[in-house]
């Protein structure tokens, strides 16, 4: 039996964590962020992991920084250490924790797409596939060489979240694979390419801002890749005042000669300019108010552009 501690906080992780809950081999302890305020009331909130592994009686740690946990986990005796979405960088004392490996579970194709917000970026880049990647873990940030990659295809209509999903199921069986290798002691190193490495920032609300200089094609993709973090939005111009609109999928693209931001209502239909095209919009949501249909929204308001 495999002596593991799992280091994670993303809901990504949880398909991974059942599975070894369900099959084993049974985490030591699992490592995850502290406890934190949500929503407008600021409830405090553990992760969904936590509330998991508490329930299945393994011990958690939730240390400000992991460092500080370091003599704790040391004396579990690890010969594992899994880590998925955790959102702390690990230092040496933690990476050299495990007497055979430290493995990530990461959401992308590496070397594509080092960093946060690989789900997003693959489907805003309109490719083709993404996958999870299980590599060894070094200081530098995703860096660490590779030992086993899957991918599947994303959708036409893929979302963020509906890609999350999907590969947070994938990573189970990613998770599998690679800890038979570890135990068979096959688990190959294969060097990342420098020459094809991208790296993706973290997403911030202000990212979701809309360019309507894009072409639609491209928003189109925004919009789903975005959803549901951190989301899309506008400024819709009524009457010279400046209102947030949140725009939601499904949208499509259309032909229509209209100057990017610019306007166009057809009966029910909100039509919007883009660089290249346009778009029309299906599902808005004007600020403080709730998610309603583009045949809503404009019974009450008539935008004069986007900005």
């Amino acid at each position: 039996m495999t002596r593991l501690i799992f280091i994670a906080t993303g809901d990504i992780a949880l398909p991974s964590f059942r599975r070894l809950l369900e099959h084993g081999p049974r985490p030591l302890a699992l490592v995850t962020q502290p406890d934190k305020p949500v929503g407008r009331k600021q409830i405090l909130t553990p992760p969904a992991i936590k509330t998991l592994a508490l329930e299945a009686g393994i011990p958690v740690y939730q240390p400000e920084r992991i460092g500080d946990a370091t003599g704790e986990l040391a004396a579990l005796g690890p010969e594992v250490v899994v880590v998925m979405a955790y959102g702390q960088i690990l230092r040496k004392n933690i990476l050299t924790l495990a007497d055979k490996a430290i493995i990530n579970l990461h959401a992308s194709l590496l070397p594509k797409y080092r960093g946060a917000a690989c789900i997003q970026a693959a489907i805003d880049a309109g490719d083709a596939e993404t996958g999870i990647t299980a590599m060894h873990v070094v200081r530098e940030l995703d860096a660490g060489d590779i030992i086993l990659a899957k991918s599947i295809p994303i959708a036409a209509d893929e979302t963020g979240g509906s890609l999350h999903d999907k590969l947070a199921d994938l990573a189970a069986d990613v998770l599998t694979e690679t800890l038979e290798l570890l135990k068979n002691e096959r688990a190959p190193r294969i060097p990342q390419v420098p020459a094809l490495v991208s790296y993706i920032p973290k997403l911030d609300r202000e990212h979701g801002r809309i360019d309507w200089t894009m072409s639609a094609a491209a928003i189109e993709r925004r919009i789903r890749a975005f959803d549901p973090w951190p989301g899309t939005y506008t400024e819709a111009i009524e009457n010279g005042v400046s209102k947030r609109l949140k725009i939601h999928p499904p949208t499509k693209v259309v032909e229509a000669a209209l100057a990017p931001g610019e306007v166009r209502i057809d009966g029910s239909r909100l039509i919007i300019g883009c660089g290249t095209d346009a778009l029309e919009l299906h599902q808005v949501q004007p600020d403080g108010s709730r998610l309603m249909s583009a045949a809503d929204y404009l019974r009450g308001r008539k935008p004069d552009r986007f900005q």
